[in-house]
């Protein structure tokens, strides 16, 4: 299995308990991380304004990264690209120049391809045409992951990125999902507890169409392996923040799996599922 993110810490808050959950059965997982993450803010504001780390993130990104990839247990690929940074203003400023997002993505997807070759996946997850949210890396990887896809099994594509490897499954993660959101807000609410989510279901029409969910991950045994992870890109992520308000055992009890849609398979399956190898385990 292959996941295919943009930054480092994208793949702690995205699919993490998917991952780790198949390591657990002894599934090869390998994280493709696009960028490093440079240009990324400090989002905990107990590290912000620390200058070493201002000086040093690339770096300090990087040892994070292998935290949670040893937390995860999986193995863990950068793709070299460098980070675009989310422009904010009005009018939005130009991307900065030799940014992931502006490479030319029949070129960028070539290492992608020959990362997919290496590896020799059957699944392959990676974000939706909106990149889950419109940050320009999160939709640059969409387009590689989707060309990759499709080359990495012809060899008459990039034939010097190595021996061909038809992966057999496309998912999106889908773990932001409003059924979900929907379930946690009115478990909190009927137990008497603040949620952290009101605010996003009442703007949610605004953050694009809804999506088909057909795949329902069972992983809620290592939702507490998913926020060790988060929480190691320290950086990104405050331990005392929103992403931590939902007690792990009402996780458990209302919404104990992790959302895909299926974008794309070459065997047969039947929806929904439960497994992101279903149909391709018996073959």
């Amino acid at each position: 299995m292959m996941a295919v993110h943009a930054h480092p810490d994208d793949e702690s808050s995205k699919g993490a308990a998917t991952m780790a959950k198949y390591v657990s059965e002894g599934v090869d997982v390998l994280v493709a991380t696009c960028t490093g993450g440079e240009r990324g803010s400090i989002l905990n504001p107990k590290l912000q304004g620390d200058p070493y780390i201002e000086e040093h993130i690339h770096e300090v990104r990087a040892r994070e990264m292998a935290e949670a990839r040893d937390i995860l247990g999986v193995k863990q690929e950068w793709l070299g690209f460098v980070d675009s940074g989310l422009p904010e203003g009005d009018p939005l400023p130009p991307l900065p120049e030799g940014c992931f997002a502006l490479q030319d993505v029949d070129e960028a997807a070539g290492a992608l391809v020959r990362l997919i070759r290496e590896f020799r996946p059957h699944v392959v997850t990676t974000y939706d045409e909106n990149g889950g949210y419109p940050h320009p890396d999160h939709i640059m990887t969409h387009k590689i992951s989707m060309v990759a896809f499709e080359a990495a099994g012809d060899p008459e594509r990039y034939p010097e990125a190595g021996e061909p490897w038809q992966p057999q499954k496309l998912y999106y993660n889908q773990g932001f999902n409003r059924p979900r959101t929907q379930a946690l807000h009115d478990a909190l609410l009927e137990r008497g507890m603040e949620s952290p989510y009101g605010e996003w279901l009442e703007r949610w029409h605004t953050m694009g169409r809804e999506r088909t969910l057909t795949t329902y991950v069972p992983c809620g045994d290592f939702f507490e392996i998913r926020d060790k992870a988060l929480i190691a890109h320290a950086t990104q992520i405050d331990p005392d923040g929103g992403w931590f308000r939902v007690p792990l055992d009402l996780q458990r009890e209302v919404w104990p799996t992790e959302e895909y849609e299926l974008a794309k398979s070459l065997v047969d399956t039947s929806l929904p599922e439960d497994d992101l190898f279903a149909g391709i385990r018996n073959n």
